[in-house]
């Protein structure tokens, strides 16, 4: 949407959405209860620093958390301190990463961005015209006006009355260039 926004007159706003709170109540393997718990960490930031900044900051976080985790491949303490830093805000919100007292919001905001698709799917989640979809999933992202073409195609598609939902199995794992 950061590239779609270059080419067409459109404004992303972000949600936090947590797969924690997703996958809440699941009988999941042992292996990603313990990924989930540590998920909360990051959610729990990004709410602290959109209560403390306001949701214009949730853009800059997330740019930040992407590329410190699928880019550097940075993990730990050093993905969310990195990420603040990258974004331009204060070191402090780390501290918010084990604050329980935030999980409300964190579910409150997971849910005004979830709740409109339905719970049976993932992320990304695009809210065009009043539809809420599941992706487009899309790998490498495109660039330009091949990223504007494809939401120019997300639009039409949402649009569209008893759309609900294009899928195929993925060949290719994702590619972050």
């Amino acid at each position: 949407m950061l590239e779609v926004e270059q080419v067409r007159p459109v404004h992303t706003t972000f949600h936090v959405m947590s797969l924690a709170v997703l996958n809440e109540g699941r009988d999941l393997p042992e292996q990603y209860v313990e990924f989930m718990a540590k998920a909360w960490a990051g959610v729990r930031v990004a709410i602290a620093a959109e209560q403390r900044h306001g949701n214009d900051v949730l853009r800059p976080l997330y740019t930040a958390l992407g590329t410190k985790i699928h880019l550097e491949k940075a993990e730990g303490g050093d993905v969310i301190s990195g990420a603040l830093a990258i974004a331009g805000l204060e070191a402090d919100l780390a501290d918010a990463a084990h604050d329980t007292s935030l999980d409300e919001a964190v579910r409150k905001s997971h849910h005004e961005g979830m709740d409109p698709v339905g719970m049976d799917v993932g992320t990304p989640v695009v809210r065009v015209g009043g539809t809420s979809i599941f992706g487009p999933v899309i790998t490498p992202a495109p660039k330009g006006e091949a990223a504007g073409q494809l939401f120019d195609g997300v639009r039409l598609v949402c649009s569209t009355p008893g759309f609900y939902e294009l899928k195929r199995s993925r060949t290719d794992g994702p590619i972050f260039a």
